[in-house]
């Protein structure tokens, strides 16, 4: 790090830009070719040993609260996996070194920004690819220092490849006015705790991360090739303590059906086979506890977690009613067979009824290419979900062709199995293919008896004419841009009260069930950005662009999304599901769906 000191000490102690130290500059001389010029560059990666340090800028209204990606050899950790597990487990380890110096620095009678802090991103209990910790092959320091900001450049025999680098980004508050704090800040201690890092790190203890890791892929697999969407392992603690998202003390672990139970590569659990399954039971009986947890599975989860091996078919998408939200062009003619001056095969509207609303939802998962819904009475709408016999005969001209009539059909005709919690309803009694019952968080299968039931009262379930699934929809280009109408800036905000604000638009998240941090959002943000800036089509083929985005992301990184030029988005970014940023796409109000023919 002499480099840096030598800049930061060059700094006016009042600076509040820090221009030389984002800039890097550097002179590199070649003593092997005396007579070539020196050579001027910009490097704003700064070493400590081998051990890079790159400096850059966040944005522009936070000019002292850089950002700076470390970069480790894997060879000094010891490392040759380079998985997404990998490195969420090197990310939480190295937290505890960032929460130690945080600890010296804090003075709760001053500012962050007068006392400094080191801001690292802290996960939840899920796994997901980030750009906070990953693996990248990285440059390495290949000159001498010399004196100021000249270099040596190493004989040409002796200059380092490239190596294969545990890179992880987090962010440093300055201190306001304090140069010498600065450099102890960036020069000692942070190097010192990365040394320690690396010293102290648990090989044996990432070992078990990464057998956790795969036996999750394992049982993943198995659930693609078999009768099989969710599988639970026994002994696994699905209730969460209050108002946090770990595991609560003294539950009762979670124990399969016995007749359920199956073994997945030495791991006995509940198997959830394909088809129409209801879970039902009294109030706090954990139902619905049971239903989050296999929305949960759609993520593996970390070691300690306590659903680490609750395994879910990864396209499953949880639906519910969205009163208020923008539908554009969706086929809910399965479930809605008409509306007063409307079109059920072509609907739009800019603020959708609960039962509407749904039907969208299940249309646009089922489009998108989910194998799995996951519904919970609680958050559905009465009339879209059932209509007793009684009502039906009662009122004969009904629109609605409730999700009782079509959950079967759904499975049968496109192959996509729906999990339901269903506390109040014994409609579904009849249609299910599997019937759980919750009882004090013990689950038992009452299959048979709820048949018999069905069958002494009589309840029967009428089959609709065979609905057309498909959507006969086409995006154009026309107002899907991050450009809002006549202006020449770019517009992206991520709010907290659960708005994506991009452009024109103001899009409603809130409905996004499935994403389970807050950076999942702000990188939804990103990539709408990206599908919009880099489109150059009118008539976009929106399946192929997001293919291509998330293969771009796999080979080159998070970071192809990141724009220092919005000043209220976050740096660091989780990468969602494609579910979750076709459902974002799908809740644009402006955007033009054309519709095609048959």
């Amino acid at each position: 790090m002499k480099r840096l000191k030598k800049k930061l000490l060059s700094m006016e102690p009042n600076t509040h830009t820090y221009e030389e130290m984002y800039n890097g500059s550097i002179v590199y001389l070649d003593p092997a070719r005396p007579g070539v010029p020196p050579m001027s560059d910009c490097d704003p990666t700064y070493y400590s040993g081998d051990i890079g340090f790159e400096i850059t800028g966040t944005h522009k209204l936070a000019q002292d609260k850089p950002t700076v990606t470390v970069k480790i050899p894997v060879e000094q950790l010891g490392m040759d996996v380079y998985t997404a597990a990998a490195a969420d487990f090197c990310l939480r380890e190295f937290k505890r070194y960032v929460d130690e110096l945080n600890v010296d620095l804090y003075n709760r009678s001053r500012p962050d920004n007068e006392n400094g802090k080191y801001y690292l991103y802290a996960p939840g209990g899920e796994v997901l690819v980030r750009n906070t910790a990953y693996f990248s092959v990285c440059s390495q320091r290949d000159y001498e220092y010399g004196g100021g900001t000249t270099v040596y450049l190493m004989p040409d025999g002796e200059r380092p490849s490239p190596k294969m680098c545990l890179c992880i980004r987090m962010q440093v508050q300055l201190p306001k006015r304090k140069i010498r704090k600065t450099i102890q800040m960036l020069c000692r201690d942070l190097p010192e705790a990365v040394e320690r890092f690396v010293a102290e790190f648990d090989l044996i203890r990432m070992k078990q991360v990464l057998t956790l890791a795969e036996k999750q892929a394992v049982i993943r697999r198995w659930l693609k090739e078999s009768d099989y969407c969710v599988f639970i392992a026994n002994g696994s603690i699905l209730p969460r303590a209050k108002g946090t998202d770990l595991p609560m003390m003294e539950a009762i672990p979670f124990k399969s059906a016995p007749d359920d139970e199956i073994e997945i590569c030495g791991v006995r659990g509940m198997g959830i086979k394909k088809g129409v399954t209801v879970i039902t039971g009294g109030g706090y009986s954990g139902k619905s506890t049971l239903l989050d947890a296999i929305s949960a599975g759609i993520y593996d989860h970390v070691l300690g977690d306590g659903r680490e091996l609750c395994i879910t078919d990864e396209s499953a998408v949880s639906i519910s009613a969205e009163d208020g939200r923008s539908v554009k062009r969706v086929n809910i003619s399965p479930f809605i067979k008409w509306l007063p001056g409307g079109d059920t095969e072509d609907f739009s509207t800019d603020h959708a009824s609960g039962s509407t609303s749904q039907a969208a939802n299940i249309m646009e998962a089922v489009d998108g290419g989910t194998a799995l819904l996951l519904i919970d009475e609680d958050r559905s709408a009465t009339n879209f979900m059932i209509r007793d016999r009684m009502m039906k005969e009662l009122i004969v001209k009904e629109p609605i062709t409730p999700f009782t009539d079509r959950v079967g059909e759904l499975y049968r005709t496109r192959g996509v199995s729906t999990i339901l919690v269903i506390g109040g309803s014994g409609e579904y009694l009849s249609v299910a293919d599997k019937i759980y019952m919750m009882e004090e968080y013990l689950i038992r299968d009452v299959t048979e008896e709820s048949k018999h039931i069905c069958s002494a009262y009589g309840i029967k379930t009428e089959i609709p004419i065979p609905a057309v699934w498909g959507q006969r929809r086409t995006l154009y280009s026309d107002r899907f841009s991050s450009y809002p109408e006549g202006s020449g800036s770019e517009m992206l905000a991520v709010s907290d009260m659960g708005f994506i604000l991009i452009g024109d638009e103001q899009i409603d998240v809130r409905g996004l069930h499935d994403v389970v941090s807050k950076r999942q959002f702000d990188a939804l943000g990103f990539m709408l950005r990206y599908l919009e800036i880099s489109n150059k089509d009118r008539v976009i083929d929106l399946r192929r662009k997001v293919d291509e985005l998330y293969e771009r992301i796999a080979e080159e990184g998070m970071d192809i999304l990141y724009s220092s030029y919005f000043t209220t988005t976050e740096r660091f970014l989780d990468l969602p599901r494609k579910q979750e940023l076709f459902a974002l796409i799908n809740r644009m109000r402006k955007i033009n769906y054309v519709k095609t023919e048959k």
